[in-house]
């Protein structure tokens, strides 16, 4: 592990913990990680962004849960993704770094990516800021094929009705949403820029990235777009700590 990363156990799984220099975790983000379970850890990119931006971060572990509310064979038979980290991780982040009523940001890549956006739409006053990279949101075109999805879900259909975008309320949505995809990202892309027709068509405020180019589906592009989404949390933390001031 990098410098400023631990590994610790929160409600009997494992997360990846980073506090930035000085010890000040202030500025904390709950990172989701894509379906390879990649954690940021041995990241460089990440590492020197979250230190650079002062941003604290707690990265649980939960295998291919797809961060909703179903159960994962492959993370726990008894508690979602969606349910570990509302019941566990988040307590724990406002215990142990003191954060009182200050905000937390959501942050993830691919499976993650679309898990902390489908986070912030179904609990905008818990995850006001969500940043995605390259969000998973058609998730659904992934059943049938073998993966935890199978089981989670009794149909494709029954996992579309389950993406990001169909939870989407117009109404409630969270102040402070970022998202970006490589355009050259053959799987994932058209997601991305349907919900950002979706969301223009309701009125709803967001900032999106769909035009640049660094690798497609890839760590080249995550670890190009680090210092941005970074720079977003960061800054989005900020507002949003003025707001409830």
């Amino acid at each position: 592990m990098l410098p400023g990363w631990t590994r610790i156990s929160i409600g009997d799984h494992p997360a990846d913990v980073f506090v930035p220099p000085g010890g000040d975790a202030s500025k904390p983000v709950l990172f989701l990680h894509p379906v390879g379970v990649e954690s940021l850890a041995e990241n460089a990119a990440y590492t020197s962004a979250f230190a650079r931006f002062g941003l604290g971060c707690c990265l649980p572990i939960t295998g291919r849960s797809w961060w909703t509310d179903r159960l994962c064979p492959e993370f726990d038979l008894g508690r979602s993704a969606e349910a570990h980290l509302r019941q566990f991780v988040v307590p724990w982040m406002r215990e142990t770094w003191q954060l009182g009523s200050k905000p937390i940001a959501v942050a993830g890549i691919s499976m993650g990516g679309q898990g902390a956006v489908r986070l912030a739409f179904r609990f905008p006053a818990e995850f006001p800021i969500a940043g995605s990279l390259a969000g998973a949101f058609d998730f659904h075109e992934w059943h049938g094929r073998g993966s935890p999805l199978d089981a989670m879900y009794r149909s494709r259909e029954a996992a579309r009705q389950d993406t990001a975008i169909l939870h989407l309320d117009s109404h409630r949505a969270p102040p402070h949403l970022w998202f970006a995809c490589d355009p050259t990202d053959a799987e994932w892309f058209r997601g991305n820029d349907r919900l950002a027709e979706k969301m223009r068509a309701t009125g709803v405020e967001f900032a999106a990235d769909l035009t640049t180019e660094a690798g497609g589906h890839s760590w080249a592009y995550f670890d190009a777009m680090a210092k941005p989404l970074a720079e977003f949390l960061a800054g989005a933390l900020a507002k949003q700590g003025r707001r409830l001031l």
